[in-house]
Parts: structure tokens; sequence; C-alpha cells
């Protein structure tokens, strides 16, 4: 019997693509430049390039969404034979959750709060008709298991801030799976998991999308996610695609400059050794003996305890990385040491000194001294004011900075994590992911901490 050598079913192609913003005076800004590639059953297809290449405005095309202030300017979207570019919501509607769904970077963005997460969960094929609650109920308790969810017979049952991070940033993508879509758009979905929680998550997205017949793009920054993950690599840069390939070719044999320096980056050179410090190595902050959780009971014990017995001695001018797999309690050890979360016992010293365990109970130079840099930007960042407000706030309160000195201290801070000045002028979503990160670690390490706390 001769061997079937037929083409898999594309389930979403992009040709000629073209993505523009509108200026002021009404011009077109082209952001993504004549995007052609295809995505068959069965298959993932990585857009891989730099913050602002392009790589989240094109993939939000399978789901014929723009976003505000952005249009389609000529080309195709087509999500199973049907060009999707241009139509209405009402049109795209039945489409979305059952054919095509979304997995966002920011799980905590995503999950409405006062609402149960199964809930959630099982919205989209219940409110579509494809599945009753009964059959979304049992699909969402098998997504639970196969994501490795701990208790998964009742973690449906909690809201989602009773989950971590990288919990919820799976129950996301339970959320996507439960619909059984042909078509998933997985963006960055796995920065907030550990290495060893993010293996067994791309495993088990890998293995959906094989047994299922579905097909993914899969938006990232990340070479080693997408050495384990993606069959096919698109590299993007400005909005245009400067090389296309199977993903072995791509990591082994790249053509264009570009992806050389992309895979350059994979690889390092070492650092130089740290200089001899006259100074030594004197603490910066310590914990000792600290126990933490969440909720109280009658005895004022927390109900929750996540940490135990914990010391930590951090000395000055080193940076320390605390590591673990999802819900081990990294985030909490750093809420409790940036006062967000008070300690059940034992203390925080900062330069030898205790601080207080509650954030309103510190002085104005403390809290300058010891930062927080949150695990999303897009739920750090206010929506409704411009960059410039939100780096220039923290520069008037800490250090009294205001008109043009605030200005040029805002335009000089932008410039370090090399965005242009204009940039100072837009409002969160108008910028990228990376760009939004990047705003919120400046607008936290403009005030000189002694001290600060980067959520991964």
């Amino acid at each position: 019997m001769a061997k079937d050598t037929q083409t898999p079913e594309v389930i979403f192609e992009a040709e000629d693509l073209c993505i523009s913003a509108v200026r002021e005076d009404g011009t077109d800004l082209p952001i993504v430049k004549d995007v052609s590639f295809q995505v068959h059953k069965g298959e993932v297809v990585a857009l891989i390039g730099e913050s602002g290449s392009g790589k989240t405005t094109i993939s939000l095309s399978a789901l014929g969404y723009c976003k505000p202030g952005l249009t389609f300017a000529s080309g195709e979207a087509r999500l199973l034979g049907r060009n999707i570019a241009g139509l209405s919501t009402d049109e795209l509607r039945p489409s979305r959750g059952i054919n095509v769904a979304y997995l966002a970077q920011s799980a905590a963005a995503t999950f409405n709060p006062s609402i149960r997460i199964n809930e959630q969960v099982t919205e989209a094929p219940v409110l579509h008709g494809t599945k009753t609650q009964e059959e979304a109920n049992k699909k969402a308790l098998d997504l639970y298991r196969a994501l490795d969810l701990p208790d998964p017979e009742t973690i449906g049952a909690r809201y989602p801030h009773q989950v971590s991070g990288g919990q919820l940033q799976r129950l996301m993508a339970a959320m996507a799976l439960c619909g059984d879509p042909d078509l998933l758009v997985l963006d960055e979905p796995t920065t907030a998991l550990d290495v060893t929680t993010q293996i067994e998550v791309l495993k088990a997205f890998k293995k959906v999308i094989k047994d299922e017949g579905a097909a993914a793009i899969y938006v990232t920054h990340d070479l080693a996610v997408v050495a384990q993950i993606a069959d096919y690599i698109v590299v993007l840069y400005n909005g245009e695609v400067k090389e296309a390939g199977p993903t072995d070719v791509i990591i082994n044999d790249p053509q264009h400059p570009y992806t050389k320096r992309l895979m350059a980056a994979i690889n390092p050179l070492p650092e130089e050794s740290d200089a001899v410090e006259p100074h030594g190595h004197a603490a910066a902050i310590e914990v000792r003996n600290m126990d933490a959780g969440y909720g109280r009971l009658s005895n004022g014990e927390p109900a929750a305890m996540i940490l135990r017995d914990i010391n930590v001695t951090i000395p000055k001018r080193k940076t320390i990385g605390v590591i673990g797999e999802s819900g081990c309690g990294k985030s909490t050890l750093a809420r409790v040491m940036a006062g967000l979360l008070p300690q059940h016992s034992g203390e925080v010293l900062l330069d030898g000194v205790a601080l207080s365990p509650r954030l309103e109970d510190r002085g104005k130079e403390e809290l300058r001294k010891v930062q927080f840099v949150y695990q999303m930007a897009d739920t750090a960042l206010n929506p409704r004011q411009r960059i410039k407000d939100i780096l220039g706030r923290p520069l008037t309160f800490y250090q009294g900075l205001r008109g043009k000195a605030r200005t040029k201290r805002v335009l000089e801070l932008l410039e370090m994590v090399e965005l242009p000045p204009p940039f100072a002028d837009r409002y969160p979503h108008e910028l990228s992911g990376g760009r939004n990160n990047a705003s919120t670690w400046q607008g936290r390490w403009q005030q000189n901490p002694r001290w600060s706390f980067v959520m991964r």
C-alpha cells in the first residue's frame, strides 16, 4: 500500500496579512506587513521575535481581532477556510471559544475574581451549547488532572485568588481547552510557571493538540519553549517575516542574520568574575524565624500556613534567586518581605533594623527602599493613565520631581529600557507585553531602592 503523503488540513492561514494603526492625521502606519504562514491540523507554529515585533498582533488575527487603534488593512486571515479579518463581533462570536480559543499571558487579568474557577472554565462550551454543564464539568475535571493541578476534584470550587499564579495559568489552559477548539492561540502562557511545571504543561499542551486533532499558534520569546513544543517557526522583526521553517532547521541552521542573533542569545558569553569589593557584603535584608500564611483561625493562627521557620540572609550588591515549584511559597516570601502580607511570627530586617510587618505602618523612606515588581504588567499598570503619568507619580512622591525635571527623568528611564520617547504618551494597552514589563520595572526601580523583588 502506498504511503499517504496527503498534507494535513489547514486550520489557519495568514496570506499577505497587513495590519495598520491610524495616525492622528488619518494616514495608516503599517504594523504587520505582508505576513504569510499556515497552521495545519496537529501542528504547533511558534511566532518568535523581540518585544514589539508583532507576534501578539498577528496571533490575535486568528480570532478576527485587532487591538484598539489597529485595523486590518489588506490580506486575509482564514480560520477553517473562512476569511475572518474584518468580521463584526456578532459574526465572530459563534467561533470564539469553540473553533478558536485564546490563552493570554496573564491569567490574573483573564479570570473574574468574584466568580468561582469551575464556572469560568466551563462557561464557553455551556454558553455555546456544545456541552451540557455536566459534560463540561467532566471535561474540566479531566483537564485539571492532565494539567497536574492539586486537588483536582475541589480546585474548581475555589476563587482565583485562592490558587498560586502558576496554578491559575494552568487553569486558564483548562478554560481554553474545555470547548475542544480547533485552534489554540497561546500567548506566552507558561511565563508564570516554574521550569518543572512548565515542562509538564508543555507536554500536556502537545498531547492534547495531537490527540484532539487541533492546532496551535504559540507566541513566545523563549527559545527553550520553542524547542520543546513547536513543529514550525516563524521569525518576526518589525512586523515582517524574516525566516520560517521547521523547528530543527531554524534552530540548528538559521539563515537570516536576525535569526542568527536570536539563536546566539541562547548561549551568551560567560560573564567576567566579580571584582573584589572593598566594603564586603553586609546583609541588606534578613528574614529571621518567619512563619506566614493566609486567613485566620479563631486562635489567631493562619488558616493555611505557607511558610514555616524561614531564615534568609541576603548580602548587599547581590541578586538572590528564590526558586521552587508553583505554590511552594516564593511569592508569599516576597510579599512578607515587602510588607504586602504581615508575617505570623518572626521578623524582617532592612540594614539591621526591623521593619513593621504591615505596609501601612512603614515610613516613606522604608517604602522607597523596598520595591516590588509584579509578575504581570497588565495587572500592575493603571490602564487609564499614560506611561508618563505612571512613571512620574512615584518620582514626585518619593523624590519631589515636577515639571521639566520629572519629564526629563521619565524619558531617561524609558531610554534605559530601549523604549522611544513617544511611548511616554501611550496607554499600557498600546504597548506590547514586553514593553509593559519594562515600564513596570522602571516604575519601581526609578526610586533607587535598596532592595527590589522581581516576580517572574
